[in-house]
């Protein structure tokens, strides 16, 4: 008898201690201090093994589970091994009816791996094909006041034998170069540097943030316009020689990346097993990309408890560089006893079954808001 998918548990979590109503207004500011929502999904088979994964919060993690329990219905009664054919198959499941965010799906991919896995007693990178046993790690800024504020970091970031620092600027033109200057000068010349505005607000300043960037040698651009925004991203690329990142969350997955791609729009592609449709998805994406010739870096996941599901497809791609957290780690670090093994600033390949997690379910029952 087949293994099949018997039983899903959805819940939705607060980060912080105090589980009432959340001031989003603030909160999508992203100033860092405080641990954002999260969601976690458990699945339960025939077989009587059990995966589970992290998945996205969102300003509410009561809304983000909402959407997730659209989701359910279609793996009950599925095999955990069948990865391919549930995604085909959830295209027009969710094409028909549904229409859930591009998050919605991932964590139940990732905990179908964590099982499968488990089942064939390896983590989940060895049975995706391993590239290698370590990844070169770079740590990206919250959103700081100013340009003291990002070089002070750069610095404790670099002294941590970290491979890189991306800044996440403030907004606007003028002190957005205004911080890239001041990091630039205070690492030096030969430590790696990205810039990541989060969109800025016209083609006009972005072209003129990217000259600056070449100027001061920082290794892309990342996500100067908004992913839509197809052609201004293309004249973007065609104008500047600094590599333009793209595609984080565009929906689409491999579909439209490719396309990206194909038609010149980005230089570096963007994909994550929480934002992107689980690890399956990234997989394809990246394996896309490689057929181009072209990079898939991998965006961070946010908590510490995806950046371990994420660190399995990172050491199967040969064409991604780097692995990526957000810094400092103190908000995103709960929920999970294991933590990402971290050695002369590289994520070293983590050691046992199927996604390898040990989860603090105390931390998680505690923080729960919702179930699903």
């Amino acid at each position: 008898m087949s293994t099949v998918i018997t039983d899903i548990e959805i819940r939705a979590c607060r980060g912080k201690d105090d589980l009432g109503a959340l001031d989003a207004a603030s909160a999508v500011a992203l100033p860092g201090g405080a641990r954002p929502d999260f969601t976690v999904v458990t699945i339960k088979t025939s077989d009587g093994i059990t995966g589970t994964s992290f998945g996205f919060g969102a300003q509410d993690a009561k809304a983000a589970a909402a959407t997730m329990s659209q989701v359910k219905p279609f793996f009950m009664g599925r095999s955990p091994h069948d990865a391919a054919k549930n995604m085909k198959d959830f295209e027009f499941f969710d094409r028909r009816w549904n229409h859930v965010p591009i998050y919605s799906y991932a964590p139940f991919d990732n905990a179908c791996w964590d099982i499968v896995g488990k089942m064939a007693h390896q983590p989940v990178y060895k049975l995706l094909g391993a590239a290698r046993e370590k990844v070169p790690l770079y740590v990206s800024s919250m959103f700081l006041p100013g340009p003291d504020d990002y070089a002070k970091q750069a610095l404790e970031v670099k002294a941590k034998g970290y491979k890189g620092y991306k800044l996440h600027p403030p907004g606007g033109l003028d002190l957005d170069i205004a911080c890239y200057r001041a990091v630039r000068e205070a690492v030096g010349d030969d430590f790696t540097l990205m810039a990541d505005p989060v969109i800025m607000d016209s083609y006009e300043s972005a072209l003129k943030a990217g000259r600056e960037l070449e100027r001061l040698g920082y290794r892309w651009l990342e996500e100067p316009l908004l992913d839509v925004n197809l052609n201004g991203l293309r004249k973007l690329r065609e104008k500047l020689d600094i590599p333009i990142c793209g595609t984080e969350v565009i929906a689409g997955a491999h579909y439209t990346t490719a396309h990206c791609i194909a038609e010149g729009i980005v230089d570096i592609v963007r994909t994550d097993v929480s934002w992107r449709g689980g690890i399956t998805a990234v997989m394809k994406t990246a394996h896309v990309a490689e057929a181009f010739g072209v990079q898939c870096e991998l965006h961070t996941t946010i908590y510490h408890g995806l950046e371990q599901v994420q660190l399995h497809p990172s050491l199967a791609i040969p064409n991604c560089e780097f692995f990526e957290t957000l810094y400092p780690f103190d908000d995103f670090l709960f929920g999970t006893k294991s933590q990402l093994d971290i050695q002369d600033g590289y994520v070293m390949a983590p050691k046992g079954e199927g996604l390898c997690i040990e989860y603090d379910w105390d931390f998680i029952d505690k923080h729960t808001v919702a179930t699903f």
